[in-house]
């Protein structure tokens, strides 16, 4: 079986998305059919083809969400000794050798992963780059745009 590595936050927020599913979600999906199956003849009735399908995608999700909590690898760094070693789940800061700009990544799972917060997935080009690299070591990363040259200047193992 192939396991998935995934962060504890990543793996708390499933199982509340799991549990909104299971007890809010479903049952309002449910009173919703069966009060679409009061207003009548179903091959026409709009409400209950959207409260099926609405069904179909929540089940479908909760059978997704189960899947990756059965096959996740729960990694908490926290629980680590900071040895300035990048590995999954560490929040590591980059500066660009050539422009100076700096950069804080959270190397994640590819479910957890959100560009907009920083989060990068672990199987992204600049986390591959940095996997297994230390503080203070020189890295040159494959983008679209060419090798960018950067220098780790922080190695973090907060959850």
């Amino acid at each position: 079986m192939v396991q998935y590595p995934m962060t504890a936050t990543g793996a708390a927020n499933l199982r509340t998305e799991l549990e909104q599913l299971k007890t809010v979600t479903r049952p309002e999906i449910v009173n919703a059919i069966a009060e679409a199956r009061e207003h009548g003849d179903l091959k026409e009735n709009a409400e209950y083809h959207a409260a099926r399908e609405q069904q179909g995608f929540c089940e479908g999700r909760i059978q997704d969400i189960e899947a990756k909590l059965s096959n996740a690898q729960v990694i908490d760094v926290s629980k680590l000794t900071n040895n300035g070693k990048v590995i999954f789940g560490t929040t590591v800061t980059i500066v660009n050798i050539d422009t100076d700009d700096e950069v804080t990544y959270r190397i994640v799972g590819d479910d957890e992963a959100d560009i907009k917060k920083n989060l990068i997935s672990v199987s992204s080009p600049i986390a591959r780059g940095l996997i297994g690299k230390m503080l203070d070591d020189e890295i040159a990363i494959e983008t679209p745009g060419g090798t960018i040259e950067y220098e780790i200047i922080n190695v973090q193992y907060v959850a």
